[in-house]
């Protein structure tokens, strides 16, 4: 188990690597208050205070029974940023904000993962591989 926080921290160099993939699946941001709740097709979950988040392939949550009138996709940040970096959320949020292009940003271990909506997908993708080229 690696617990260290590792990866790049330098923003100049996390920009000029940040190689995004965009994900062909189409994911939705569910949530449940119901303990049993099968989480193992989730890609990734959030414990709140008003219930468990669930973000899930958009088919699977749709024959789950949740509501998936929000479709996002995934960008996938390939550079190996550190849990400890600093700005490059920010950078992200801010070259997406001036397309108004709406992003939720989450990191994980290795690398950060910004879901936008499916409607401007391809833009983002272009977006963030403008920033990497700036």
């Amino acid at each position: 188990m690696n617990t260290v926080a590792n990866g790049e921290k330098d923003l100049n160099k996390l920009l000029a690597n940040l190689e995004p993939v965009l994900d062909l699946v189409t994911y939705v941001f569910c949530t449940t208050d119901d303990p049993a709740t099968d989480c193992s097709k989730a890609i990734a979950t959030f414990r709140e205070d008003e219930g468990l988040t669930l973000i899930l392939e958009q088919e699977f949550a749709k024959a789950k029974g949740f509501d998936d009138q929000n479709g996002f996709r995934r960008l996938t940040l390939k550079v190996h940023s550190s849990l400890n970096a600093v700005g490059l959320t920010a950078a992200i949020a801010e070259a997406l904000t001036r397309h108004n292009i709406s992003a939720n940003v989450m990191a994980a271990f290795y690398h950060d993962h910004v879901f936008v909506p499916e409607a401007d997908a391809e833009r983002a993708l272009e977006v963030l591989r403008t920033l990497a080229e700036s």
